[in-house]
């Protein structure tokens, strides 16, 4: 057995078309995997699909919406019927909105819980049918350094990902004798296009985060494609349930 070797794997990767969710599908298709990348926007879709091929990984996209459990349910059927198996499912789609907590419309609140945590449980629930019948599989879903702290201009995204923590406890617990794996990543401050408009927002926050983190620098969305091949492989068979921070040691840094 290859522990790290994803050959003849196919990965189905939501939000999978830029910044964390794309570096995770290029790792996962570097092993050895047929990456699905399955996002809203068809164009950015498109563009990450040829990144991926210039390296001559096996990839293809799907148009989600992954607030609606018919597109959900839908997805999981097209790559099953295109590829004929799915072996790991990456819950990365993710969205946020920086705010007080008394300046937030419901409608906003209930969009980032629906985005963030419901279409985690929906594309998981989409997958275990398949997962069970074949004799398992990987869930790997995407939290946040804010799954362990709370933000004052993010209670809803902070809301949504301590709950991904949650849900991933409880479907490894459900799942385990189905062979089902289901594990947590939580990045710390990674540079990407929510976080440039975090610094934006928040001057200070690149400066905080550095003097912070022990390793002394903000994250780049490659820092999670070990992990990603870590939690899809053999080698992570026996690690269920668990919440793995991805943040330079930010979180253990009192």
């Amino acid at each position: 057995m290859k522990l790290f070797d994803l050959t003849e794997k196919v990965a189905l990767v939501t939000g999978g078309n830029g910044g964390i969710g794309l570096a995770m599908s290029k790792a996962i298709g570097e092993a050895g995997a047929t990456v699905v990348i399955a996002g809203r926007n068809e164009e950015k879709n498109s563009q990450s699909i040829k990144k991926l091929e210039s390296l001559n990984i096996k990839c293809k996209s799907l148009i989600v919406d992954v607030v609606d459990e018919a597109s959900c349910n839908q997805l999981v059927e097209n790559v099953i019927s295109h590829f004929g198996k799915l072996n790991i499912l990456v819950n990365n789609a993710g969205t946020n909105i920086r705010k007080r907590p008394e300046e937030y419309d419901l409608d906003e609140w209930k969009g980032i819980i629906d985005t963030n945590l419901i279409s985690m449980f929906t594309c998981s629930k989409a997958s275990f049918k398949y997962f069970k019948d074949v004799g398992g599989g990987k869930i790997i879903n995407i939290g946040s350094m804010h799954s362990l702290f709370g933000a004052p201009l993010g209670s809803a995204y902070s809301a949504s990902k301590g709950g991904v923590v949650q849900l991933t406890k409880s479907l490894a617990n459900a799942w385990a004798k189905d062979n089902i794996q289901v594990n947590a990543v939580l990045p710390g401050y990674i540079d990407t296009t929510l976080t440039q408009q975090a610094r934006i927002d928040i001057p200070e926050l690149q400066l905080r985060v550095e003097e912070r983190t022990p390793v002394g620098r903000w994250g780049v969305p490659d820092d999670l494609g070990g992990i990603a091949v870590f939690l899809s492989c053999e080698g992570s068979n026996y690690i269920t349930g668990t919440a793995i921070p991805v943040d330079g040691g930010y979180s253990i840094n009192g």
